[in-house]
């Protein structure tokens, strides 16, 4: 089973750049994205469809404003939009897609970059979250949420930490989140479990040194259950192609999806 996760930043400029075109090619199971900035309406056009998926897709109120969607080529058992919260819902942050014995889903956090407020906004998001995190360890299935989380873990996660640490993103609160998740709750980072090499980054600032110096921070997660850490067979952060300011993240699981 592969699963590939990526914030698009508008899946219209996206595909633009190509990103429909890699995807059909990537041969993955799943594919979920984050801040598609469209509804539900515009994502039936034809031209985002992908052949042999079925899409389905979960809006903001104001849809430029977030936005995630899931291709499945397999028609999952059910599908679950949103979490009950209003920073969750209203802005379509979150979207599941349930199949035998997994669920996957797509997640995009607050970035926290656009003043005070938002910051608030964010870590509101993931106390609420969290508390969701651990409800769902209690049941008897897996799961992989694929994060688009604006928040750098480690210190290998993010070039030049230490100018970081007061920078939305790397700020201590957020890491001691990202701490209880991987720590006391038991989940397993993907990415981490295979490839422990620094320079693994999947965001960068919107600028020609940032991209020249790979000034990058690993903003995008793939989230599993323990159940799932021995299935994990590779994942990367391909730097090139790439359709918006992140990588996408591609992981390989020794796991057959079925319905």
């Amino acid at each position: 089973m592969r699963i590939i996760s990526v914030n698009v930043n508008g899946i219209q400029a996206a595909a633009e750049r190509g990103l429909l075109s890699w995807l059909q090619a990537q041969n993955a199971d799943v594919i979920c994205l984050q801040d598609t900035r469209a509804s539900a309406f515009d994502l039936d056009d034809p031209s985002y469809q992908l052949d042999g998926y079925f899409l389905y897709a979960c809006d903001a109120e104001v849809p430029s404003q977030g936005g995630v969607a899931i291709y499945s080529r397999l028609q999952p058992k059910a599908v679950i939009s949103g979490l009950g919260f209003e920073m969750a819902d209203r802005y379509g942050r979150y979207l599941q897609a349930d199949f035998d014995k997994v669920s996957i889903a797509t997640l995009l956090l607050p970035t926290g970059q656009e003043g005070d407020e938002n910051l608030n906004h964010k870590f509101k998001f993931m106390d609420d979250f969290a508390q969701y995190m651990n409800k769902q360890r209690r049941k008897r299935r897996e799961y992989i949420y694929c994060g688009s989380l604006y928040v750098a873990h480690q210190k290998l996660d993010v070039k030049n930490w230490r100018e970081c640490q007061q920078s939305p993103g790397f700020m201590a609160p957020e890491r001691g989140w990202m701490d209880e998740i991987f720590g006391t709750m038991g989940y397993v980072d993907a990415l981490r479990e295979v490839n422990r090499e620094g320079d693994q980054y999947s965001w960068w600032p919107d600028s020609e040194q940032a991209e020249l110096l790979n000034l990058g921070w690993r903003f995008d997660y793939q989230i599993l259950t323990p159940g799932l850490r021995r299935f994990v067979r590779s994942a990367k952060l391909p730097r090139q192609p790439r359709f918006s300011q992140h990588a996408p993240l591609i992981v390989d699981y020794d796991w057959t999806l079925s319905i």
